[in-house]
């Protein structure tokens, strides 16, 4: 199978914690980057394997699959001897939680920043939007402080899909004008997680 996957994405994106999970996985893949500054997104052909023009998407041999969350439970579940997630219900579930609230909360809170114009035409309506985005971005990386990385990771003792999921997600803050050292836990798995031999190969 893993011959057949070929991941869509495009650097500094989400698509990054899915290619961290295929490494970790220790899988190969082909690698397709989108350009975005050519709008290559937007193009017929891309359009033809994700019709809502975004990243990451990733192709297998049953088919596109599309959204990080869904990604990501795929490559665990489809490489288990990875132990890239929990195998009962609850602990699979919390997973989803997490991965669902970074995809659904974070990067939208995120996104208002490079793409307010996705919410409002008038500039004054995104400039207000774009100015709340480090309150919204310190509320929501507070929340993972707090009910979170009750371990080394994001799940406790095991790591998980989630981890290359929250770091990439993490490494945004810098752009969004929040400083990632108010978060010590946070900060701390950043820092595990750049060490990873996974998350360096994912970063060349």
């Amino acid at each position: 199978m893993s011959q057949q996957l070929t991941l869509y994405f495009t650097p500094g994106t989400c698509a990054q914690a899915v290619r961290i999970a295929l490494e970790e996985a220790n899988v190969s893949y082909q690698l397709e980057r989108v350009d975005f500054a050519a709008q290559q997104q937007r193009s017929p052909e891309f359009l033809a394997i994700n019709p809502k023009g975004r990243v990451p998407a990733l192709r297998t041999p049953q088919g596109v699959l599309t959204e990080a969350p869904a990604l990501l439970a795929y490559i665990a579940q489809s490489f288990p001897e990875a132990k890239l997630a929990p195998t009962d219900a609850f602990g699979f579930a919390r997973m989803q939680e997490f991965n669902s609230y970074l995809a659904s909360t974070v990067h939208i809170n995120h996104a208002h920043r490079p793409r307010a114009a996705r919410w409002a035409d008038e500039p004054e309506a995104q400039a207000a939007m774009q100015r709340k985005v480090p309150a919204n971005m310190t509320d929501n990386f507070n929340y993972i402080e707090q009910h979170y990385l009750s371990g080394p990771w994001v799940l406790g003792e095991e790591f998980s899909v989630c981890d290359g999921y929250l770091f990439t997600v993490a490494s945004w803050l810098k752009g969004d004008g929040v400083d990632i050292a108010q978060f010590p836990k946070v900060h701390d798995h950043h820092q595990r997680m750049s060490a990873r031999a996974a998350v360096q190969r994912a970063a060349a």
